[in-house]
């Protein structure tokens, strides 16, 4: 048994969309994908104020990945082409595959524009493998009572939405998620499988690994092994996930991402005459 080591730190890059306050760690400067993980954005934490217009994710059109969206405070609306429609609420997660196309809006419920409140929500895109880019839409909403919660050591817990026995969520490939509390003073021995590429961010307060401080809003690249060894003194919250590598070639552009350029032109083309369904 081995532990990870630090490896590189990569702090999340400032990108506010509009008035939502936006952070992104990767893809970023030296990082262009931890595979199969493409893609995350750390939106608030802020508080919006009454009579607010909401989040700005009218409708868009996805294929080829799956987008794992937890909201950590606030709620969200979800509407896609594929009739997936749910209100989730703080603590929960949706998970949507992509695959072979669809259009998805997601909003803040009217009743959160009209009194405002705290928002802070992760948006993580999770690529798929050539051979299954071109799935069936699909679309799971997750409350935070259904996802699996465990303790890891010293003052430490674990919210799991997908790759353990017990966690809601069994997704088309094998991708672990999960959100890391750990308190003041707290450590613990999250396992990480060797092979497995792994996903290590700090949402909140700041982590050491590896005898080594993990910033908040930092993505830690990590060295093989088969577990983490973390500790907190201030309290932290992590997004942790791991996965094998799917080691295939990323075409990506825009909300589309695929193999090769000309699978990427038939999904423009594809949308562009209605193949994705509409809202």
């Amino acid at each position: 048994m081995s532990a990870r080591q630090l490896v590189s730190l990569h702090r999340a890059v400032r990108d506010d969309i509009q008035d939502l306050v936006t952070r992104r760690p990767v893809p970023g400067p030296g990082l262009p994908q931890v595979d199969p993980f493409l893609f995350l954005n750390h939106h608030g934490p802020q508080t919006y104020p009454p009579n607010n217009r909401g989040l700005p994710f009218g409708p868009h059109p996805h294929r080829g990945f799956e987008t794992v969206t937890f909201i950590l405070e606030g709620s969200l609306a979800h509407h896609d082409s594929g009739s997936g429609a749910s209100v989730v609420e703080a603590g929960g997660v949706q998970w949507m595959t992509a695959g072979s196309g669809l259009v998805h809006a997601e909003l803040s419920p009217d009743e959160f524009k009209r009194t405002g409140g705290p928002i802070e929500i992760l948006q993580l895109w999770v690529n798929l493998p050539a051979r299954l880019k071109m799935t069936e839409p699909a679309y799971v909403p997750v409350a935070v009572a259904d996802m699996a919660k465990s303790t890891l050591g010293d003052g430490a817990s674990m919210l799991a939405v997908s790759g353990t026995d017990e966690a809601p969520i069994r997704p088309l490939t094998d991708v672990m998620l999960a959100i890391v509390s750990i308190k003041p003073g707290g450590r613990a021995n999250l396992p990480a499988p060797s092979g497995r590429n792994l996903l290590f961010y700090t949402i909140g307060g700041e982590a050491e690994v590896d005898g080594e401080a993990v910033p908040e809003h930092t993505l830690a690249r990590l060295s093989d092994g088969d577990r983490v060894e973390v500790s907190s003194e201030s309290g932290c919250r992590i997004l942790f996930g791991h996965a094998k590598p799917i080691g295939e070639r990323v075409v990506a552009h825009g909300p589309f991402v695929m193999n090769t350029e000309a699978e990427i032109a038939q999904a423009v083309r594809d949308y562009q005459a209605g193949r994705f369904g509409g809202l």
